[in-house]
């Protein structure tokens, strides 16, 4: 803004000069006589002799007080183009190209970009706000549920002694399993925290695909005879990437638990393999509840979970698929879902 501004004030002063000059000229040449006879008549005649007397003095006054002119002029016009900056800032408004002088052109584009920064840096600091007060009540609620039961069984073991053996194994049993249950839930907070600060070390090397793949869907067949379901599978062979193998496993395992957790009973659960424009293509569909497009975005949230209530026996945290996003992000790879006539299929690309 201040070197456009100088450049216009150097520009008004070169032509203001070149005027003078061209007009004093003019004068002297062409209409020197009249001018002389028009200002006796009309001047006193001291001033005349003096003008008269002083020719140079005076253009040169003359001169000046016009690059005085045009300095003021100049002066009071930048007072106004800092005087609307300034209301600019201070009442959060922006200047539009419309009423926005050439001089403050630049500075409105750096204004939108600080104030639209501003903003974003907002809300970002309010989303992060948000997770970290959701962090702290879903913890509180996922943990207390186990801990609860872990509380209230071994109180009851402890204040009755004559409990047959039977029933005390049982109930130790319910304990130690709420006991795995709590620290699941914690491993899985710790994981989620450590992938937001990105201080995951990646081993990265040549991984079959094609056979992770093969390992964790065998790991799911007590869960698949659990409820009665079948597995369809078409994995190509030979399908390999440079990556984390330990990490894409625990993607496709929370894949895979979701898929069975929100399946229907006595139905299949479908997995496909192949290459793809330079990249594996990893498909994974359940039949369920078709997923409502308003939860399908919000699915890869962290801490969203399908069922409102955070049922225990239909998952985990609600961050299984948002840690499966971020690992799947740190292979520079893609993760999307979509859900219609009851099937929900996860599409990972990753590239090879």
């Amino acid at each position: 803004m201040k070197n456009l501004a100088i450049r216009k004030y150097l520009v008004r002063i070169f032509i203001y000069t070149v005027i003078y000059i061209v007009f004093a000229i003019v004068m002297d040449v062409g209409f020197n006589g009249v001018i002389v006879d028009q200002l006796d008549a009309v001047l006193p005649h001291w001033i005349f002799e003096l003008i008269w007397d002083n020719i140079i003095a005076v253009a040169l006054l003359v001169y000046i007080a016009g690059l005085l002119i045009i300095s003021i002029i100049q002066v009071f016009r930048l007072s106004k183009l800092l005087r609307t900056a300034s209301q600019a800032i201070t009442q959060d408004d922006i200047l539009t190209e419309e009423d926005c002088p050439e001089e403050l052109q630049e500075l409105s584009l750096k204004l939108r970009e600080f104030k639209q920064n501003s903003k974003a840096n907002e809300e970002a600091r309010k989303a992060a706000e948000q997770q970290k007060n959701d962090l702290i009540v879903y913890l509180a609620h996922d943990l207390k549920t186990p801990l609860t039961s872990i509380i209230g069984y071994l109180s009851l073991l402890e204040e009755s002694p004559e409990i047959p053996i039977e029933q005390r194994s049982k109930y130790t049993g319910i304990a130690l399993d709420k006991a795995y249950r709590l620290e699941l839930l914690i491993n899985e907070f710790f994981e989620i925290t450590r992938l937001n600060l990105q201080a995951v070390p990646t081993r990265k090397t040549q991984t079959s695909i094609t056979v992770l793949l093969l390992q964790v869907l065998n790991e799911f067949y007590p869960m698949f005879e659990g409820k009665n379901m079948t597995l369809e599978q078409d994995i190509k062979p030979d399908l390999k990437i440079y990556g984390d193998a330990d990490k894409l496993a625990r993607v496709f395992e929370n894949l895979l638990k979701n898929a069975v957790n929100y399946s229907y009973d006595n139905t299949a659960i479908k997995c496909s393999a192949y290459e793809q424009n330079h990249s594996i293509v990893v498909k994974l569909s359940n039949y369920g509840n078709t997923v409502p497009p308003e939860k399908l975005v919000r699915l890869f949230d962290k801490f969203y979970r399908l069922d409102d209530a955070r049922q225990s026996n239909t998952g985990g945290t609600g961050l299984g698929l948002a840690i499966s996003k971020q690992i799947v992000e740190l292979h520079n790879g893609t993760i999307s879902v979509t859900s219609q006539d009851h099937i929900t299929e996860f599409t990972v690309i990753l590239p090879l």
